[in-house]
C-alpha cells in the first residue's frame, strides 16, 4: 500500500514516516512538509495528515477530490468540520476517512474504560496535560472522552454531576463539555496525558494514560492506514478499529 504523509517534518509526522519505511507491506511515496508541493501525494493510496488546524481542511478537500483515503490526527475538529468532511465524502463514494483525536492505543482504552465506569459514579471530571506548543484547549481527546462519558451517564439516567460552586474566578472550574468539567494543563516537559477522575460515596477511581513519546501514536495510525481503504465514509476514533465498540 502506498502512503503519503502531510506534516512529514513535524514531530509526529516524522515518526509516521519512519514507521511506514519499516513496514514490509507499506511504501512511503510522499513526505510533505509545510513548504512542499503536494502533487506527489496523488501517487498514494492513503494520506496521513498531522498538520495544523488551519491547514487540514484544505488538505482534505485536495485529497478527497482525488479519491485518496485519509487518516487524520490533526486537532481542531468540531461538529461543523466533521459535517463538512461528510459532505466531501458524499461526492467521493468508496473513499474512507479516519479522524481521531488520539491514535494511542492506550488513550483509546482509557476512553473506553471511562465510558464503562461512568454509569457507576456520581461525579466525574477530566484533567488533560500537554506541552505548551499545543494549539487547542481542551484537547480533542478530552473533549471526546467527556462527550462519550456524558452520553453514558444520560443513557444510565444519572442526575447532573453535583457541584455546589456559586462563586468562582473565570475558568476555575474548567471547560464544560456536556456537563462534564475538563481542565487543561500546559507545561514544558509534558507530551500528552489525561486522567478521568470518578467519585462516589466513600471511593474514587482514577483512569490515567500517559504518552511519554510520540512514537506511542504510531501503532494506532498504522491500524487506521490498513483499515481505512475498506471503510468508506467517516470513522471517528480508532476504538472500533481496535474492536473496542
Amino acid at each position: 500500500m502506498k502512503v503519503g504523509v502531510l506534516g512529514a517534518k513535524g514531530r509526529v509526522g516524522s515518526e509516521i514516516c519512519r514507521a511506514v519505511d519499516r513496514a514490509t507491506d507499506l511504501r512511503l511515496v510522499a513526505g510533505i512538509g509545510s513548504d512542499d508541493e503536494v502533487d506527489s501525494l496523488a501517487l498514494a493510496d492513503v494520506v496521513v495528515d498531522f498538520t495544523r488546524p488551519d491547514a487540514v481542511m484544505d488538505n482534505l478537500r485536495w485529497c478527497l477530490g482525488r479519491g485518496l483515503h485519509c487518516v487524520v490526527g490533526t486537532t481542531g475538529f468540531d461538529e461543523a468540520r466533521l459535517d463538512e468532511v461528510r459532505g466531501l465524502l458524499a461526492d467521493a463514494p468508496g473513499v474512507g476517512v479516519v479522524v481521531a483525536p488520539n491514535f494511542s492505543v492506550g488513550a483509546a482504552l482509557m476512553t473506553r474504560f471511562a465510558v464503562m465506569a461512568a454509569p457507576f459514579y456520581e461525579s466525574v471530571e477530566i484533567v488533560e496535560l500537554h506541552h505548551p506548543d499545543k494549539a487547542d484547549a481542551p484537547s480533542g481527546t478530552s473533549r471526546r472522552t467527556a462527550e462519550l462519558v456524558a452520553a453514558a451517564r444520560r443513557e444510565a439516567g444519572l442526575e447532573p454531576v453535583p457541584d455546589a460552586t456559586v462563586t468562582a474566578l473565570e475558568g476555575a472550574r474548567g471547560a464544560d463539555v456536556e456537563g462534564i468539567h475538563v481542565h487543561s494543563v500546559r507545561s514544558r516537559g509534558l507530551v500528552a496525558h489525561q486522567e478521568v477522575l470518578l467519585g462516589a460515596a466513600g471511593e474514587t477511581l482514577t483512569i490515567r494514560h500517559d504518552s511519554m513519546d510520540r512514537a506511542s501514536f504510531v501503532p494506532g495510525v498504522l491500524v487506521a492506514v490498513h483499515a481505512v481503504v475498506a471503510r468508506p465514509g467517516l470513522t471517528l476514533g480508532i476504538e472500533e478499529l481496535l474492536g473496542l465498540d
